[in-house]
């Protein structure tokens, strides 16, 4: 085999240094000749596939140290009819070079794709699933895809309307054959029945064909397969069986056009049911589609303009008038009013907007007009990302999927084979000869088994799952969190943001007017919640503040900074005691005002206690609420803060949390959380700033607060909108409902087959009511999903 050439990016060089080492190793490999380039991050190697793959060439860029570049890309997946397609598609993909990862999910009908671009591009993957049978396309907008499922749903009725109108008189020949009724001559024809039965065979179920003759040619079998053989065996016995009255008048063929024409409508039908019921699972996506403003008032030259929001750019000034919705996120800059941000935070009472106030797209302006500048457009603002997010979770896959897709993978062939094993059976031993009661109870199993119901049991579930909790204002990043947040038996809180509003007011200050000046001007320069109420407190005293001249925050202990010419340290205990700093005399007040729930930082200056002040961040209204419903849950409620034991304590007094983990520094968060899980528990953490981030990562689930930092919400596996406590044992009751109802449609699922085979194969089902039951047990099994939104939380 001739040599190949790939392109490989490279990310973690930092140097010359760095490159060689990587070219050196490379070149090493057997097989393998390779030039890296630090500019550009990129390795081009040659390699001979004889004797060395991708794979071990990436895992050796991996075992030093550096990374190697991957993008990912969703598609759109168009012609997969049950799990048997979608895990087809995934295994060709997965086995595809330069392909890390891909997951096909059946209900969303898309692919999430993780692909080395040096290696294939997106065209390449696209034209492996294109070769597999099916089509696939980049990933539609939602509204885009809402659109083309409403289109195709009316296809698929169409389809259905004239299979149902050409199947119906056979459906009365079939009374006959069961109850002796008396029916028009016409309709025992086996012409008129043949006329009949082959536009619905042949037109209206070439679909089944195809998709059979696509999946068999690439080595794999579906529900199309079970469908085009059982049906294509009722029918062609039955025109074998009316060929046979050419030249023998009085003779009485055995035909069965009417199963295969009624199979087919029954299949239609279901499909169509399971169409619509799996539409209303993505009413989550389009409720949140439908909040966005359409148009947008924008100044054009001084004059006011309605656009298209989708026009709006970065910058431009917006008027939103009283009753509007405010079309993209920006920033006040004329006007005040008041904001209903109920449908992103859940909080009920409007929020006082005035000149510099943040502001949401798809939030309602209540009471005054506004000038706004757009800060955030299309894809960058809020709701889009909300959007992005429930579109990720609904398309990807939990681990208990799993048993469900290799189930589903080998389903089929087995099916087939246990048909053929009826057959013989049947045609050898219970009826030795006679095709037609054999033959009749092969396409019953044939029916009977499609792994629909299988394949749409985890999916179904965990769209409507995490679209119901969406509604509520908690975003699942994807199944696989869904489902590991029903094992959560300890959540850990922090403090500041999360149990506390976050927004600290001075409550005391020892100190002189200098010492305030000197104190508020150093806190200025920080982002700490405490620095802002003191900065607030000193505005509201008349302080005039003065130029810093170095500032640096020291995360745990406090901050440090030179003004004027003096040197001023502003944090706990730690800090003074690092410096040297004498507060023996003032130790009896720090204790009270910790006593008391109160946070308090001493204050020195050269050198010298200068002064303390005492911040108090009150608990949210629902904090005690809340702890108490998880601790009814029997779950572990622990506080974590970096905050002195007595504050600590006395906060959490307020809050009914009897575990507190004090005093600990932003770096140590993660390592307490270990500590936890060693212990055997399952931990959720719960937090809302930087310093949360590694403690997030760490947790079996990591839970942040929508108001929070971006840092600690992209480190989270769950997002709580709008900081409101209770939505945390939600999150946990609708894992629990989500993980139940996922179990009933695997019973049922597994149940369905085990009981519908055997019964089938001994000849107690008739084909027609085998396609009949396979239908209603996909429509079962997605109407059991839906129950998931009327969930009690």
């Amino acid at each position: 085999m001739e040599e190949q050439h790939i392109t490989l990016g490279v990310t973690g060089m930092t140097c010359a240094a760095c490159s060689n080492r990587v070219e050196k190793v490379l070149n090493k490999l057997e097989g393998v000749e390779a030039q890296v380039n630090l500019t550009t991050e990129k390795a081009t190697v040659k390699y001979n596939p004889e004797k060395i793959s991708v794979e071990e060439i990436t895992k050796k860029i991996e075992n030093l140290g550096y990374g190697v570049l991957t993008e990912k890309v969703e598609l759109d997946v168009l012609g997969m009819t049950c799990a048997a397609c979608s895990n087809r598609i995934e295994k060709v993909l997965n086995k595809q070079e330069g392909i890390e990862l891909a997951t096909v999910n059946l209900t969303t009908e898309s692919a999430a794709i993780e692909y080395n671009p040096g290696i294939v591009d997106t065209e390449a993957i696209i034209e492996k699933i294109r070769n597999l049978g099916y089509d696939a396309k980049p990933k539609e907008e939602a509204e885009e895809k809402q659109t083309h499922k409403e289109k195709r749903l009316k296809s698929m009725e169409t389809k259905l309307i004239i299979s149902a109108f050409l199947s119906l008189p056979l459906l009365v020949t079939m009374l006959d054959h069961l109850f002796g009724m008396n029916i028009p001559a016409i309709l025992m024809n086996p012409w008129f029945q043949f006329i009949l039965a082959t536009p619905v065979q042949f037109i209206i179920g070439w679909q089944f064909y195809v998709g059979a003759y696509k999946n068999l040619r690439n080595g794999g079998a579906n529900m199309d397969v079970l469908v085009a053989l059982g049906t294509s065996a009722a029918y062609f016995y039955s025109l074998y069986e009316a060929l046979k009255t050419f030249g023998n008048s009085a003779y009485e063929p055995h035909l069965y056009f009417e199963t295969s024409a009624i199979l087919i409508t029954l299949i239609l039908f279901g499909k169509y049911l399971e169409a619509r019921a799996k539409s209303q699972t993505t009413n989550a996506i389009s409720e949140l589609l439908n909040l966005q403003a359409k148009e947008a008032r924008v100044l054009r030259d001084g004059k006011e303009v309605m656009i298209p929001v989708e026009e709006v750019v970065v910058g431009d000034h917006l008027i939103v008038k009283p009753g509007e919705k405010i079309p993209v996120d920006g920033i006040v800059v004329k006007g005040r009013t008041s904001v209903d941000e109920s449908m992103l935070t859940g909080e009920s009472i409007p929020i006082e907007k005035n000149p510099g106030a943040n502001v949401i797209g798809a939030t309602m302006n209540k009471n005054g007009s506004i000038e706004i500048e757009a800060t955030k457009v299309g894809k960058d603002t809020a709701l889009a990302s909300i959007i992005k997010v429930v579109e990720e979770a609904q398309g990807s896959k939990a681990p208990i999927q799993r048993l469900a897709d290799v189930i589903s993978g080998y389903f089929v062939p087995i099916v087939i084979g246990i048909a053929i094993l009826t057959f013989i059976i049947w045609i050898s031993f219970v009826q030795p000869g006679q095709l037609e009661p054999a033959l009749i109870a092969a396409i019953a199993v044939l029916v009977i088994a499609c792994p629909c119901a299988l394949g749409l049991a985890t999916p179904t579930s965990i769209m409507v799952g995490t679209g119901r909790a969406a509604e509520t204002g908690i975003l699942f990043k994807g199944g696989e969190h869904l489902e590991r947040t029903h094992q959560i038996n300890t959540v850990v809180l922090d403090k500041t943001g999360t149990i506390t509003k976050g927004k600290p007011e001075v409550t005391d200050f020892i100190g002189n007017e200098k010492t305030l000046q000197l104190l508020a001007s150093a806190e200025k320069g920080s982002e700490h919640p405490l620095a802002g109420a003191i900065v607030a407190y000193a505005e509201e005293n008349g302080i005039e503040f003065l130029d810093v001249e170095d500032f640096k925050a020291i995360p745990g202990y406090g901050i440090e900074a030179s003004i004027d010419g003096n040197h001023i340290l502003v944090g706990n205990r730690k800090l003074m005691n690092n410096h040297q700093i004498n507060i023996d005399g003032y130790e009896e007040k720090l204790v009270e005002f910790e006593t008391n729930g109160k946070t308090a930082m001493l204050i020195a200056i050269n050198g010298e206690y200068s002064g303390t002040i005492a911040v108090a961040d009150t608990i949210k209204e629902t904090a005690p609420e809340a702890i108490k419903q998880l601790k009814e849950m029997g779950i572990e409620v622990v506080m974590l803060t970096g905050d002195n034991e007595r504050t600590a304590q006395a906060i959490a007094k307020q809050a009914g949390i009897d575990q507190v983990i004090a005093q600990v520094l932003p770096e140590e968060k993660a390592e307490k959380v270990k500590q936890l899980q060693a212990q055997g528990k399952k931990v959720a953490m719960v937090g809302d700033g930087v310093n949360d981030a590694p403690a997030l990562v760490t947790a079996d689930i990591g839970i942040a607060i929508g108001t929070g930092t971006e840092v600690a919400i992209e480190a989270a596996d769950i997002t709580i909108l709008g900081g409101e406590l209770l939505l945390i044992p939600k999150a946990i009751k609708i894992s629990h409902a989500t993980i139940r109802n996922i179990k009933q449609n695997l019973f049922w699922a597994f149940g369905y087959n085990t009981a519908g085979i055997p019964i089938a194969a001994a000849g107690f089902l008739a084909p027609w009511l085998a396609g009949a039951a396979m239908a209603l047990s996909s429509v079962s099994v997605v109407t059991n999903a839906l129950r998931l939104k009327r969930v009690k939380l």
